[in-house]
């Protein structure tokens, strides 16, 4: 509390309270005057004192619509009548000035659920829209290129025009992204070989290996312990796959070693992330990723499907669909294939490891469904039923592999 004595004139403020007292005459108690008290901040909780006297805080805020009530306050044998002064911009707009809390931030799960719808519907259109590319222009190398170089003008556009800003890029996180995107590369021709030479749901009905293969590599390779619980979870992947693959009708020796190739190549560039650990965002790491990827597609394309090309390739596209479905068919798969990748990143941020897991089986459940579904594949019960387990078998493991993870990064943070 502090108290200023002027000329003719006694100013007392209440310290915490915000309450100021103008006395026309100096205080007495022979002499008691109407004097006006204005608030100028919150009360504490306690309560303040006036010339050893305790105000509660409830008194200090009393207000009238029309007009202000009269406060009472007893000091020895008089008692002072307060009149309060509407409350300063300070006070009265304490509440607005809170963060208002929108419609997104209350309900986040429409943020995540959005994410998981576009992550489902642009990789059935992907894959829907690759494989009607492929039934007119048969040049998987060729059009991986597409692919990356699609999603690599798009990268450099949105790095032009700051979303997201550009990470820089010294030289050591370049020597470690290397081998990541060279397997990314590789990975990603030898699925679209697969893709253009057998059914698309026998496709990833292979790519369900892939936890196989990565279980295999970090215990043979990284020298990690897997546990007995995630081998047996295999078991009916590799059991699944094996009984889908005796009997799938468009199966063909091309697009079954394609599809094993790409298992591998995607597990070791699983390995190489892991030991190319940055701090750069998901966004950035992607974008360098798929340009270093796009220089590794390019010389094989030329070697391989550039003499036919130029003979034959794009007159036989041209003639069937036209130049104008041609160049736009191309784009926008390129557009697909960036943007589902870049959503299932940026799913992986918001959720659990566990509810991407699942999110990623259901993912291949929904391509293997609609795919047959478009292109009316048909499919034996045989290869059904082995498709179901491989994909029921791919279930349990990601849901006991991330279990696990979880339990090891709580007992850590222990």
């Amino acid at each position: 509390m502090e108290s200023k004595v002027l000329t003719g004139r006694t100013t007392s403020t209440i310290a915490g309270a915000g309450i100021q007292l103008r006395l026309r005459k100096p205080f007495t108690r022979e002499n008691v005057s109407f004097i006006s008290a204005k608030s100028i901040g919150n009360v504490s909780g306690g309560g303040n004192l006036i010339w050893g006297r305790q105000l509660r805080p409830s008194l200090l805020h009393e207000k009238s619509s029309s007009s202000l009530s009269m406060v009472k306050i007893s000091s020895g044998k008089r008692d002072i009548l307060v009149r309060p002064i509407a409350a300063s911009s300070e006070g009265s707009n304490s509440s607005a000035g809170e963060a208002k809390v929108g419609f997104l931030e209350k309900y986040p799960f429409l943020i995540t659920g959005f994410f998981f719808f576009m992550w489902y519907f642009l990789n059935v259109i992907f894959n829907i829209l690759n494989k009607k590319i492929y039934n007119y222009f048969p040049y998987p190398y060729f059009v991986s290129v597409i692919h990356l170089g699609v999603g690599v003008v798009y990268c450099l556009v949105s790095w032009a025009v700051g979303l997201p800003k550009r990470a820089p890029l010294d030289s050591n996180q370049l020597k470690a992204l290397i081998p990541v995107a060279v397997c990314h590369a590789l990975g990603h021709v030898t699925s679209n070989v697969s893709f253009a030479a057998v059914a698309v749901s026998f496709t990833h009905t292979i790519k369900s290996l892939e936890p196989f293969f990565n279980a295999s590599a970090s215990q043979f390779i990284l020298g990690q312990q897997i546990p007995l619980s995630l081998w047996l979870s295999l078991a009916p992947v590799v059991i699944g796959v094996s009984m889908a693959s005796l009997t799938e009708l468009s199966f063909n020796w091309l697009g079954f070693i394609s599809a094993m190739i790409s298992n591998i190549s995607f597990t070791y560039r699983s390995i190489y992330s892991k030991k190319a650990m940055t701090n750069m965002d998901s966004t950035n790491l992607y974008a360098y990723i798929s340009i270093i990827a796009l220089f590794v597609c390019i010389p094989p394309a030329i070697i391989l499907e550039g003499p036919k090309l130029i003979n034959h390739g794009f007159a036989d596209a041209i003639a069937k669909v036209g130049m104008t479905k041609f160049i736009s068919d191309l784009f926008w798969v390129g557009m697909f294939y960036h943007l589902y990748n870049q959503l299932a990143t940026n799913t992986l941020e918001r959720v659990a490891p566990l509810t991407h897991a699942v999110g990623n089986v259901l993912k291949r459940v929904f391509v293997i469904g609609f795919s047959i579904v478009v292109f009316g594949n048909k499919i034996s019960t045989q290869t059904g039923i082995g498709t179901s387990i491989a994909i029921a078998g791919v279930a349990i493991y990601s849901y006991l592999k991330a279990k696990i993870e979880e339990e090891k990064r709580q007992a850590k943070a222990a």
